[in-house]
C-alpha cells in the first residue's frame, strides 16, 4: 500500500463517521396502570444517551442525530443542568472542586425529570450557571413530552438507574490531543 493509500485510509478513519439513524415505528413498551387494562399500551420515548469526556464531540453527535430525525420530536436534556449548586465553602475552593466526579451531579433530579418526561409529562430544567456555581440563576426551561430524549453528558452512563432508561447508548471516544484542541475554542 502506498504512503498515499495509507494518508487517504487515516484521513477517512479521523473524521466522525454517521450512516443515518431512523425509527421506523414509535417505540412502545407495555406498562400496566393502575386504572387500565394490561392490553393498553403506553407510547414510550426512545431515549438515547451519549456520553463522553469533556470536549469529546458529544454535542456533534448530538446535532447529527437531531439532523436525521428532523420529522419527529427530539428533546435534548444535557447533564451539565443537573450539577449541584455548590455550598458557600465549596465556593471558596471553587479551584479544587471536581466537576468530574458522579457525586458532582444531582441524579436524584435529572432521574425524576427523565422518568416525567418517559410517561408524557412537561417539566422544568434548571440551567447551570459556571460562573455562580448555582442552578437556580437562569430561568427554567420547559421542556415538552417528545418521540426522542437525547441525554448527553459527561457520566451519563455511570448511574445504573440512568442507564436503565436509555434505548441506546453511544459513548464518543476522541483522541486525547484533538480534546485539549478543543477545549482550547
Amino acid at each position: 500500500m502506498g504512503s498515499k493509500a495509507v494518508e487517504d485510509l487515516i484521513q477517512a478513519s479521523s473524521g466522525v463517521h454517521y450512516s443515518g439513524f431512523h425509527l421506523e415505528e414509535p417505540h412502545t413498551s407495555e406498562i400496566e396502570q393502575p386504572t387500565t387494562s394490561i392490553d393498553e399500551r403506553v407510547k414510550q420515548p426512545f431515549v438515547i444517551g451519549v456520553a463522553g469526556g469533556a470536549a469529546s464531540g458529544k454535542a456533534t453527535v448530538c446535532d447529527l442525530i437531531i439532523d436525521q430525525l428532523h420529522d419527529r420530536r427530539v428533546v435534548l436534556v444535557n447533564q451539565d443542568s443537573f450539577y449541584h449548586n455548590l455550598t458557600p465553602e465549596e465556593l471558596t475552593k471553587v479551584h479544587e472542586y471536581n466537576f468530574d466526579h458522579p457525586d458532582a451531579f444531582d441524579t436524584e433530579q435529572l432521574l425524576c425529570v427523565m422518568e416525567k418526561l418517559k410517561h408524557g409529562q412537561a417539566v422544568d430544567i434548571p440551567k447551570y450557571d459556571f460562573k455562580s456555581n448555582k442552578n437556580d440563576v437562569f430561568p427554567l426551561r420547559r421542556v415538552n413530552p417528545s418521540d426522542v430524549i437525547i441525554l448527553e453528558g459527561i457520566l451519563i452512563f455511570h448511574d445504573p438507574r440512568v442507564r436503565d432508561l436509555m434505548s441506546m447508548k453511544i459513548f464518543v471516544d476522541t483522541v486525547q490531543m484533538l480534546m485539549y484542541a478543543l477545549q482550547g475554542e
